[in-house]
């Protein structure tokens, strides 16, 4: 793959039918006030769940622990791919640092919000994971 990889996060709080965050963009960044799995772009030498973990630090103030990888990539634009790690949260309470809101839905509410273009490919896969009916990769 080449240009620019951008990790995606689903973060989960619990194992229990697990409620996932996600997080509204800002008036100043693009496309304000769209719902996306919290993430960026992965730095030089970066592996996705290297970035991840750098990126939910820095935008959420929290700890995570990537343990899964959803199966398909988006292009965001030309030499820009978001694919998405699934982590669990393991310190601290996640802060809207760089997000106008965060929000943790079940997986039946995640088609209430107005999701980025990019993320609304992953919206499926994500909600069959968190019910239980698709697993990880083997």
């Amino acid at each position: 793959m080449t240009g620019v990889r951008v990790v995606g996060v689903a973060l989960l709080r619990s194992a229990d039918r697990p409620p996932v965050l996600l997080a509204a963009r800002r008036v100043d960044a693009g496309r304000p006030g769209g719902w996306e799995l919290p993430g960026g772009k992965c730095e030089a030498g970066e592996t996705l769940e290297q970035a991840a973990v750098r990126e939910i630090r820095e935008e959420l103030g929290c700890e995570i622990r990537v343990h899964d990888r959803l199966d398909r990539a988006e292009e965001i634009r030309p030499g820009l791919t978001l694919e998405v790690v699934v982590a669990d949260l393991v310190a601290g309470e996640p802060q809207a640092l760089e997000h106008a809101e965060l929000r943790w839905l079940a997986a039946e509410e995640l088609g209430t919000v107005a999701w980025l273009p990019a993320d609304v490919g992953f919206v499926a896969e994500l909600r069959a994971r968190l019910e239980g009916t698709v697993g990880p990769p083997t």
